[in-house]
């Protein structure tokens, strides 16, 4: 029999899935280690690296380093170090194919599903393993388990914790943590890019500008400031597309008025259809922030 049943990985900030491997155990005790699991995965943030859990025949044993999590649903058969062992493999295995950039800017479940053949692969091995091939192995994370022993937590705190038993209420602390951004779009994409281009063209003048002034006039400090403000709005309008902020609208208000003021400024520094192009660019990643809005983290994930 199997000793490792269930892997997947979590980004640990808000316990989305990010992969799993395929079960196939629809037994009513397995399928409620697996609700009880992916609770835990939304609670990982305030737990130690390591830990694990009992449910009914089954144990739960997670690792976490930075931002990725491990998880896995084993028999009590189990030894914990082939367990922690299986799931530092996956972690290294996932953070070399995956960089953290595309990590935190998921958007939905199971976004590197792809990863499934890895995790299959891994399980495989580490039950097919004989002992003596994995002596080496185990005894390393043994070692590391005896000096500092893993967390062991309780199912019913957090069930309990977070209002499914006893018909208790769900208790909503902040809403960020079950809201997520919309996917960005490839119009999206463009905006960004353009942004970026603006920002940078903006800032390569603004310091030229300034470099070729010994004794700045006034009009030269406003010409460089038209430069500048508007390279900095650029790079907040990127940042208020990729990322949800607080008062959004007002501050995509602020930045468009910010880059269409400074560059009518700059009439006469540049031509008109060089002004039209950076206040259609700002106009274009203004509506982009503004139809990418927040929606609801769905509440329960399957593979």
């Amino acid at each position: 029999m199997s000793m490792i049943l269930f892997a997947c990985i979590v980004r640990v900030r808000d316990g989305l899935p990010l992969s799993a491997s395929t079960d196939f155990y629809h037994a009513q005790e397995f399928l409620e280690c697996r609700r009880q699991l992916k609770t835990l995965a939304q609670r990982l943030a305030r737990h130690p690296g390591r830990g694990c859990a009992e449910s009914c025949d089954f144990r739960i044993y997670f690792s976490s380093l930075g931002d990725v999590a491990c998880m896995a649903i084993c028999s009590r058969q189990c030894p914990a170090a082939m367990a922690f062992c299986f799931l530092e493999t996956l972690w290294w295995d996932f953070t070399a194919s995956y960089d953290t950039t595309c990590i935190g800017l998921a958007s939905r479940p199971y976004a590197f599903l792809e990863f499934d053949s890895v995790i299959q692969k891994t399980k495989w091995h580490f039950n097919h393993m004989s002992s003596s091939q994995m002596k080496s192995g185990l005894e390393k994370i043994q070692e590391e388990l005896e000096f500092q022993p893993p967390a062991v937590l309780s199912l019913e705190d957090t069930d309990v914790a977070n209002g499914m038993l006893n018909g208790h209420t769900p208790v909503h602390s902040e809403p960020a943590p079950n809201l997520r951004m919309k996917p960005v779009t490839a119009l999206g994409v463009l905006s960004l890019v353009l942004n970026i281009m603006c920002a940078a063209l903006n800032l390569i003048r603004g310091v030229h500008l300034a470099e070729h002034s010994l004794q700045v006039a006034r009009e030269e400090v406003g010409n460089i400031l038209a430069f500048f403000i508007p390279s900095v709005a650029c790079i907040v309008q990127c940042y208020l597309y990729l990322f949800y902020s607080p008062a959004r609208t007002l501050k995509v208000l602020l930045m468009l008025a910010s880059i269409c003021l400074g560059n009518a400024y700059l009439h006469g520094l540049r031509n008109t259809w060089q002004i039209l192009f950076h206040v259609g660019v700002a106009f274009l990643s203004s509506y982009q922030i503004l139809t990418r809005q927040l929606q609801e983290r769905q509440s329960d994930y399957g593979v």
